[in-house]
């Protein structure tokens, strides 16, 4: 959990929380400590979770706003048994040279990480829809042009509706 363990001191000081990490499993013990009040043991957590998923540190510790959260989609609901399924389906998401991960994560809004068997979203409600949709529709085999224009109509519709809210 980062260099010298400042990731892990970083989740344990900002959450009130303490990490048990065991070094062969990989498992992460999580309890509260201190004033009971000020721990937040759910966005510690998160916070794992994301990491585990392939999330930069910076990127997990957003998960801190009360607005932003963490959704884990299982590729192998698309993929079922078959490895080389699952291989085609995270290259369809990552795109060439990441492109299409890039695209999805600049017209929802929302971070977009393919690791293993799952594809992670850290975004408001808004931006998860958006990106999980796009994630789950080239899962389902859509063409890459069909989730970019979804994408693009959503993008245009959340920024119409910001300005409405501007104008009452």
């Amino acid at each position: 959990m980062g260099k010298e363990g400042n990731v892990k001191n970083e989740v344990e000081e900002t959450c009130f929380v303490n990490l048990t990490i065991d070094s062969e499993t990989g498992i992460v013990n999580i309890t509260t400590k201190g004033d009971v009040s000020k721990t937040e043991p759910f966005k510690a957590i998160n916070i794992v979770t994301a990491i585990s998923r392939g999330f930069s540190p910076e990127r997990a510790f957003k998960l801190l706003d009360d607005d932003i959260i963490l959704e884990v989609i299982d590729l192998r609901d698309y993929a079922g048994k078959s490895k080389s399924a699952l291989t085609r389906i995270r290259g369809r998401i990552i795109g060439l040279n990441g492109k299409s991960r890039k695209l999805i994560e600049e017209l929802s809004g929302g971070y977009l990480s393919v690791y293993g068997y799952t594809a992670a979203v850290i975004g408001t409600s808004e931006e998860i829809k958006s990106a999980g949709d796009a994630v789950k529709m080239l899962a389902s085999g859509s063409a890459h042009r069909t989730v970019y224009k979804k994408l693009q109509q959503a993008r245009t519709k959340a920024k119409l509706d910001r300005l409405k809210l501007w104008e009452e």
